[in-house]
């Protein structure tokens, strides 16, 4: 066993529009000591700085790798994860502690942003679970790039939501900061041209928003979980306005399948054909890049610990 096989690579991503970071991550680091946890930890510099820090991990021999951040830092390491060579992944454990402004995925296994000394606990005991990875494969600048993601793909007006969401929490706001606003946007109810390929069928429709969930994809996929094999689709169209505030509702009570203007889908791969004027967010993070857009998932592929 080489040094590093049995110590945690840390990656502490502090947490947007915080002040006391250092007070939380000497916090987390008090208790892995107290716990007796041998790891190296590192904090990214910079956007675009985790993805490498996780790769440095992984190629410095840690096979236990650890998140402290949030979905957008989990997306980022995934990433990492995934474009590693197949022998070395393999063997690789990933785990989070949330710690960011959105921890979607982490809440889905029962993971709070306020309780670290269960979500390091969880690492401890070490119980995996092979969950799958969906991703999108696109073109950016004329160069075909693949990119991966746990959550989901948002296109259209719940994208415009989750960014503005993103905005208001680093910005102090608290809950509900997503429902103010795709509030907001759902007052406005703007339509997109689309055209797109399920399964057998192709739908070609003016389209509010879309979202593809490898997991609940912020109350918009409620059905999807990670370790299935599936992905969820949700196809939504211009509601009346009081079916808007309705819709809200569904979504906060895991009823948003039910809506009139939803049409739910279970499938292994979805294609964007056409979305004239869209923005595209992949685990709440804006992508760059041009359509055609083609979504499908590789399944149990990643050594998740769960609580």
């Amino acid at each position: 066993m080489s040094y590093y096989e049995d110590r945690w690579g840390v990656v502490y991503v502090p947490k947007a529009g915080v002040s006391n970071s250092l007070k939380r991550w000497e916090q987390i680091r008090e208790y892995l000591e107290f716990r007796k946890v041998k790891y190296d930890m590192v904090q990214p510099e910079g956007e675009g700085s985790i993805e490498q820090i996780t790769r440095m991990l992984i190629d410095s021999g840690h096979q236990t790798i650890v998140i402290v951040g949030g979905d957008e830092a989990l997306n980022d390491a995934i990433n990492a994860i995934m474009f590693s060579p197949r022998e070395i992944r393999q063997n690789l454990t990933l785990g989070i502690v949330p710690n960011g402004i959105g921890n979607d995925f982490a809440n889905f296994w029962g993971l709070e942003v306020d309780n670290y000394k269960k979500a390091i606990h969880s690492i401890i005991e070490r119980r995996t679970k092979k969950i799958d990875v969906g991703y999108c494969s696109f073109q950016d600048n004329g160069t075909e790039t693949v990119r991966y993601f746990l959550m989901a793909v948002n296109i259209g007006l719940g994208a415009q939501a989750i960014r503005l969401s993103d905005i208001c929490k680093r910005f102090g706001k608290k809950n509900p900061a997503y429902i103010v606003a795709i509030f907001s946007l759902f007052k406005e109810r703007k339509q997109y041209k689309m055209r797109i390929k399920v399964n057998s069928e192709e739908i070609n429709d003016k389209i509010m928003t879309i979202c593809i969930g490898n997991s609940r994809g912020y109350g918009m996929t409620p059905s999807a979980v990670p370790y299935n094999g599936w992905l969820d689709l949700s196809v939504v169209y211009r509601p009346k306005f009081w079916q808007t505030i309705r819709g809200l509702y569904m979504i906060l009570h895991n009823q948003f399948l039910n809506h009139e203007q939803v049409r739910p889908y279970r499938t292994k791969q979805v294609e964007i054909l056409q979305a004239d004027g869209t923005l595209t967010c992949i685990d709440g993070r804006t992508l760059n890049h041009t359509f055609p857009l083609k979504v499908s998932l590789e399944p149990a592929v990643i050594n998740f610990i769960i609580p």
